[in-house]
C-alpha cells in the first residue's frame, strides 16, 4: 500500500530536482527523504529517479507517476478542506439526558441560545432522573448528561461542574424546630424527614453528611420529585433538603451550623466518545451561562 507521505516526498523531489531541497521544504532530513523515496520505489517495484552526480532526474516510471501522484495529493487536500468545513459547522443531532429539576431551573437560557446560535443543530432531550441520565451517557444512549454530579469517580466518565447547588434544610412553619435559632444534627436526626430515594446522588450526599457524626436520618417517605418533597414538607410530613430554587415563604430554613450540604450540577460525557461539534458548542454555552466551578 502506497503511503501518502511517500507520494508527497516524491512530488517535492521531482519539483525541486534535489533530495536536500525537498527535505528542507518538508522539514525533514535528507536521509529521511531518501528513505521515503526508496520505500515508494519498493512498493511500486519501479525505480523513480536516476541519480547522476548531483543531479536527480525522473525515470520513465517517475514521469508516468508524477501527474497521478499530484492528483492524489490534490484529492487529499480536498478531503482535508471538506472535513475542516464540516468540523466548523455545528449541525446534526445532539442527544442530551437531563434531570427534571435541572431542565426546568438551569437549562432554559442555554437551550434558547443554542437554538438561536445553531439553527442547523437538532436537540433531542430526554428528561429523566440524574442517575438514569448518567447511565444513558455511560451506555452511549446520550452524548451529554446534565445532572447532579456523582461524588464517585468513574474512569469512563468525564465530569465538568457548572453550578453550585447548596441544599437548604427546610421545615413547615408549624414544625417543632421552626422557631429554633440553631439546630444540631443530633436534634434533626430525631425528627422524621422526606428525602429522595437511596439510589440518588442527592440522598447519598445527605447520608454521608449524617454518617460523619454517626447518625442516620429518620426517613418517613422517599420520592425523587423535588416539588413533591417541598409539598410534603409544607403539610408537615417532616424536614427535607431542597435547592434554594424551591424554597418559598411557606417553608422555614433551619440554621444548621453542622450541616453544609451542597450538590454539584454539571455536564458529563463518555471519555471514549469523540464529541460532536454540537456537543462542544453546547458545553461552551453552559460554561458561559452558568458559573463554571
Amino acid at each position: 500500500m502506497v503511503d501518502i507521505a511517500e507520494l508527497i516526498t516524491f512530488i517535492k523531489v521531482a519539483e525541486t530536482g534535489s533530495f536536500s531541497e525537498a527535505g528542507a521544504q518538508l522539514f525533514i532530513t535528507q536521509p529521511a527523504v531518501s528513505k521515503r523515496v526508496a520505500a515508494l520505489e519498493n512498493s511500486l517495484g519501479a525505480k523513480l529517479f536516476d541519480r547522476i552526480g548531483k543531479q536527480v532526474q525522473l525515470t520513465e516510471a517517475g514521469i508516468r507517476l508524477l501527474p497521478k501522484a499530484r492528483k492524489m495529493a490534490e484529492d487529499l487536500q480536498d478531503i482535508k478542506r471538506s472535513m475542516t468545513l464540516q468540523m466548523q459547522d455545528v449541525s446534526g443531532e445532539l442527544r442530551i439526558s437531563t434531570g427534571h429539576h435541572i431542565g426546568l431551573h438551569r437549562l432554559p437560557k442555554s437551550l434558547k441560545r443554542f437554538q438561536e446560535d445553531y439553527p442547523s443543530a437538532q436537540l433531542e432531550i430526554e428528561f429523566v432522573q440524574s442517575e438514569e441520565a448518567y447511565q444513558d451517557v455511560l451506555k452511549g444512549r446520550a452524548e451529554l448528561g446534565i445532572i447532579t454530579l456523582s461524588n464517585k469517580e468513574n474512569p469512563l466518565i468525564e465530569s465538568l461542574p457548572i453550578w453550585s447547588d447548596p441544599l437548604a434544610c427546610v421545615v413547615s412553619k408549624d414544625h417543632p424546630l421552626a422557631f429554633s435559632k440553631h439546630v444540631s444534627l443530633i436534634e434533626l436526626a430525631q425528627h422524621a424527614c422526606v428525602l429522595p430515594n437511596k439510589n440518588t446522588f442527592t440522598r447519598q450526599i445527605a447520608e454521608q453528611a449524617f454518617g460523619k457524626q454517626g447518625l442516620k436520618p429518620k426517613v418517613r417517605m422517599n420520592t425523587n420529585n423535588l416539588e413533591t418533597l417541598a409539598m410534603l414538607v409544607n403539610i408537615g410530613w417532616g424536614w427535607s433538603l431542597l435547592p434554594s430554587t424551591l424554597v418559598d415563604e411557606k417553608l422555614v430554613v433551619l440554621n444548621l451550623p453542622d450541616l453544609n450540604v451542597e450538590r454539584k450540577l454539571g455536564v458529563i460525557h463518555h471519555k471514549q466518545r469523540t464529541l460532536s461539534r454540537a456537543a462542544i458548542a453546547f458545553i461552551e454555552l453552559l460554561k458561559s451561562d452558568g458559573t463554571t466551578l
